[in-house]
């Protein structure tokens, strides 16, 4: 665990740039990152430890292999 302060600079993936930049530390709990902001563009996010959220394209794939697990009839136990 790192010993982090406000204003220390740490990389992230922002959202807006949609890319790995550079981020300063704007929020801490417990001692690690809570809210980072971009110093490109200078928006203010969640601390994401550097993993990029999933895309829509991935989301929908999700969503729909979840729902057709659950219309997927059950298969008779064998005794």
């Amino acid at each position: 665990m790192a010993n982090y302060r406000l204003g220390d600079v740490i990389d992230d993936h922002c959202i807006k740039c949609r890319r790995m930049t550079n981020h300063s530390i704007v929020s801490l709990v417990d001692g690690e990152a809570a809210k980072v902001r971009c110093r490109t563009c200078y928006h203010d996010h969640d601390y994401r430890k550097g993993e990029a959220p999933p895309s829509k394209k991935e989301l929908k794939k999700q969503s729909a292999a979840a729902s057709a697990e659950a219309s997927a009839p059950e298969s008779p136990e064998q005794v």
